[in-house]
């Protein structure tokens, strides 16, 4: 159930298993954490992605825009790899947080 929650993880939210398992209970967090950051990153990325695509546009400027618009794209891999990193902890029975983000805790 702890990788799930890094996947899926409302499966073990409804489950309930986060009420029995202090185990499950942080993954959950952490997966929830992580799901929220991504939404929010991908909120951040649609906007800016737009902007500068009408920039490019609009305003002719196409090399270095082109160029942040790739970095911003190759952004992606942090969430990815933080995924990862949760789904190895789960995995091994660690209650390591996730760096920056995993001292948020929301589920209780």
């Amino acid at each position: 159930m702890g990788v799930l929650c890094y996947i899926i993880f409302i499966v073990p939210l409804i489950a309930g298993t986060h009420k029995t398992s202090p185990f499950v209970r942080f993954h959950l967090n952490q997966g929830f954490i992580l799901f929220l950051f991504n939404m929010a990153w991908g909120l951040i990325y649609g906007i800016l992605t737009t902007v500068f695509t009408a920039l490019m546009f609009t305003a002719g400027v196409w090399g270095i825009l082109a160029v942040i618009t790739t970095v911003f794209s190759l952004l992606w891999l942090v969430p990815t790899a933080l995924c990862i990193l949760g789904i190895v902890n789960a995995a091994t029975g660690k209650l390591n947080q996730l760096p920056v983000i995993g001292k948020f805790n929301i589920i209780k």
